[in-house]
């Protein structure tokens, strides 16, 4: 039996990039021997000190409380929740489109079975060092002129990949494969094209 490796997944619930390239990820899960590991990196810290459009600004400025929420049900109750926490926001957030934060921060939490007052470190910095360190860690294996999602195999990490349809089965596997095999190359670093869509999701 082959052994399984595990692949680091550093993410931010708002970016629903990330979000499509987690859910090919765990598709990855289903057809290769790899069991991912779930971190918590920061689109608002990525961008603070940077002059960026107002609207874009506001959403850095209203994405602090989801991660800053995961970050503290990890602190307080475990590092199981940090993945269900992540997938029940993402939720909210992708598939039923609420854009309010406190609302998908309330909702996560009561899915998960998690004390309702952990909502209250939305608005609190006491466990900012904790996630500047797990933001660090992800942006540091790639460099600062990227965003999210990032993920770590082996020696190899990179950012993305950037989809917008989520593959499965082998199709899932093959993206992971082709991933891993220019991303692993020493000198390789950018393969890139204009999108043209957003994206789609089927719930």
């Amino acid at each position: 039996m082959s052994e399984r490796n595990t692949a680091d997944f550093w993410f931010d619930p708002l970016c629903p990039f990330a979000w499509a390239t987690s859910r090919w990820i765990l598709e990855v899960e289903k057809v290769r021997e790899v069991d991912v590991k779930w971190h918590v990196m920061s689109l608002s810290v990525l961008n603070e000190g940077r002059d960026l459009p107002d609207d874009y600004r506001k959403m850095m400025d209203n994405g602090w409380g989801p991660v800053r929420v995961i970050i503290a049900a990890r602190e307080l109750h475990g590092e199981q929740y940090v993945k269900p926490l992540y997938d029940a926001m993402g939720s909210q957030i992708h598939y039923k489109k609420e854009k309010d934060r406190p609302t998908v921060i309330a909702a996560a939490l009561a899915e998960v079975g998690l004390p309702a007052d952990l909502a209250k470190y939305a608005d609190s910095d006491e466990y900012d060092p904790q996630l500047r360190a797990s933001h660090a860690e992800g942006i540091g294996k790639v460099g600062e002129d990227v965003g999210t999602p990032v993920v770590a195999f082996n020696d190899t990490a990179f950012f993305g990949p950037v989809i917008t349809r989520v593959p499965t089965g082998e199709d899932a596997g093959k993206l992971w494969d082709g991933t891993l095999l220019v991303a692993s190359n020493p000198y390789f670093f950018e393969l890139k094209r204009t999108r043209t869509e957003s994206p789609q999701f089927d719930v």
